[in-house]
This record gives C-alpha cells, sequence and structure tokens, in this order.
C-alpha cells in the first residue's frame, strides 16, 4: 500500500525545462518603476578632487581638517610672555667649594679636546646685596687657543635660586673674551623661560657678571632685581650676603 501510494506522488510530479534567460526577457530599470541614476547618488573622482553627496551636514575638506587641527598650538605659542626681561647675577668663586676640577681626559700637558671641567660656584645679585644660590655644571675643552692665551669650552650648567627656581644654559664659554649663551629652560618661576645670557668674564676663573635676557615668563619678583654694581674684576659680595644672614640671602638659596 505505501509502495503505491508513493508510486502516484511520484508521477504526478512535472518536471519543467530550466527557464532560459535571454535579452529580451530582462525587464529594464524603467519597466521595473524606478530609475537607477536617481536612486544612488553619483560620485566624480579625479587624482586631486572628490565630489561628496550635496547637502550633506557632515562633509568636509581635507584643507578644513588639517587647519583647525594646528591652531591650538598656535594660540599656546601666541600666549607666552614676549617681554623682555634683565636679571644680572654675580658668579664669585671664593676658594671654599673644591671647585673648579681638572679632568685631563686627553693625557696631554697642553689643554686639549675631551678634557672636562666640573665646576660650582656662589651667585649673587647685580647689586651685590644678596646671596642667590649656586652654579652647577660642566665644560668641555673644544679648543685651544695659544695666540689669545686662554680655551674654548662647550658649556653646560644651570643657576639655582632657591625657592625661586633654576635657570639651564649652554653655549661656547670662552676664557679671553665676552659670549653669549642660550637659555635652555628653567624651573619654578623660570619655567618655559628662554632667551640668551651675556657671559662676562672679569677674573677667570673666579668672577663672571651674566646679564639674563629673559622672555616667556612672568615678572621677575623685585628681590631678584636692582641696579647691578659696574662690573670690575675688584667686586665683591657684601660681608653680610658672604655670611648668609636672614636679611641677605633670598628663601632657602641653594648653598
Amino acid at each position: 500500500m505505501a509502495s503505491t501510494i508513493s508510486l502516484k506522488a511520484t508521477s504526478s510530479l512535472r518536471l519543467l525545462p530550466s527557464p532560459i534567460t535571454s535579452p529580451s526577457t530582462l525587464e529594464s530599470p524603467k519597466r521595473l518603476g524606478f530609475n537607477l541614476s536617481h536612486s544612488f547618488p553619483t560620485f566624480k573622482l579625479s587624482p586631486t578632487h572628490r565630489d561628496f553627496p550635496a547637502g550633506n551636514s557632515k562633509s568636509f575638506t581635507t584643507t578644513a581638517f588639517f587647519f583647525q587641527k594646528k591652531k591650538a598650538p598656535e594660540a599656546q605659542e601666541s600666549s607666552r610672555p614676549t617681554k623682555v626681561q634683565e636679571l644680572h647675577v654675580y658668579e664669585i668663586n671664593e676658594r671654599d667649594r673644591g671647585s673648579p676640577a681638572f679632568l685631563k681626559l686627553s693625557q696631554k700637558q697642553v689643554n686639549s679636546l675631551g678634557d672636562l671641567v666640573p665646576f660650582t660656584n656662589k651667585i649673587y645679585t647685580g647689586d651685590l646685596q644678596k646671596r642667590l644660590g649656586i652654579t652647577s655644571g660642566l665644560c668641555v675643552l673644544i679648543q685651544h687657543v695659544p695666540d689669545k692665551k686662554g680655551d674654548r669650552y662647550e658649556a653646560i650648567y644651570s643657576f639655582y635660586f632657591g625657592d625661586y627656581g633654576h635657570i639651564s644654559v649652554q653655549g661656547p664659554y670662552l676664557t679671553y673674551q665676552d659670549t653669549y649663551l642660550a637659555v635652555t629652560g628653567g624651573s619654578g618661576i623660570f619655567e618655559g623661560a628662554y632667551g640668551q645670557v651675556k657671559l662676562q668674564q672679569l677674573v677667570f676663573p673666579f668672577k663672571i657678571f651674566y646679564t639674563f635676557y629673559l622672555k616667556g615668563i612672568r615678572d621677575l619678583p623685585q628681590e631678584l632685581l636692582g641696579k647691578p654694581v659696574e662690573p670690575s674684576p675688584n667686586v665683591e659680595a657684601s660681608p653680610a650676603a658672604k655670611a648668609t644672614e636672614s636679611h641677605a640671602v633670598i628663601p632657602n638659596f641653594t648653598d
């Protein structure tokens, strides 16, 4: 019985030939009721330009994108103070710090390339009435200059001003003439400082007069300023400043 039903079901099926699609049987877009050219946006591409659909509120250009990214640094740069402030400092070696030390790495009798001179000296205000702190750094001998009876060094060092912070400088130090070094930065009230400093040799290597031309910082406290004493080989700090009396030092001066 089961086999009879199966045969009937099979015999009732009619196999239809696979439809063959011809060009004439394809429906065109118009016959289907829509136009493809109006259903999707058209993009025109070129090596230098790309069109986006009109009316797109999110569209932007590459030029505008990069221009907006550059605005922040420009605004930050323009907000830095550009006023030049002068700061006068005396550096005096009072022969009580074991400075300078001469490291003859060249192992030659004459000062030669590579010799090192680490140093630290006391610093005072330009009027020589207050102890500020110390210098601390290193000089690398670059060239011995016998006809000028001196040497050329590359100097990297800092000036420490107690609670006020410090200033870092770098540049040429010539034992036989004045030079200018770059102010490379600082901390405390000197954070962000840039500019230059004039180094005036008075007595090598014991007395130097500095004139800083500082930019990028707020107004310096009056305590650090004052009319400087005329530079000369005979200048000396006041007895009170040498003795670090309370009225003749800055807060927590560096020693």
